[in-house]
């Protein structure tokens, strides 16, 4: 399938992130109220991989490229657009927007501190400030930001800032979970 300029690949997964840094993102996750995570209330009980079935990885995580900290920061999944994108564990909703590069992307605060960034998604299913537990549906996945087509961008990080990512596989593994 050849793609015009400007065109998503909508129907075939196997897109990667085609993104650098991204100010806009950083911004607006910055910007976000710091919303703290009660560990007595929403105490994870159980985890959940981000999507249901197994995956094509089509982009690994420290992959080295032309990116700000050299490499890339997450896992690429290869799936069709709409692909239901669950959250991994308990947390909050802290950004659940338009993000730059990104695209449509939510960002949860788990209840272990760390972030979770779902990049590039068709459709956005939860909003700012809400409670999440492992399992509940955030969104769907797409090609929107800078994609070269479907697939779903799974990057975990230590702190807010971009830079601070750790292996999204290990994090998973870590809770049983396989990718």
């Amino acid at each position: 399938m050849k793609e015009e300029p400007g065109e998503e690949l909508k129907d075939e997964p196997g897109g990667n992130c085609g993104s650098d840094y991204d100010a806009e993102y950083e911004d607006l996750l910055a910007a976000a109220e710091d919303i703290e995570v009660d560990d007595r209330a929403l105490a994870p009980a159980k985890w959940s991989r981000p999507i249901r079935k197994r995956a094509r990885v089509t982009m690994r995580y420290r992959v080295r490229g032309n990116w700000l900290v050299g490499y890339h920061t997450g896992v690429d999944l290869a799936v069709p657009k709409g692909t239901p994108v669950y959250a991994v564990g308990t947390g909050v909703v802290v950004l659940a927007s338009w993000s730059g590069s990104y695209g449509k992307a939510v960002t949860l605060k788990m209840s272990d501190g760390r972030y979770v960034v779902y990049g590039h998604l068709n459709r956005i299913s939860v909003a700012r400030g809400a409670k999440v537990k492992a399992g509940t549906r955030i969104g769907s996945s797409g090609a929107t930001g800078r994609a070269t087509g479907p697939h779903l961008h799974f990057e975990v990080r230590a702190r807010r800032p971009y830079g601070s990512d750790i292996d999204p596989v290990k994090y998973l593994a870590r809770h049983g979970l396989s990718l």
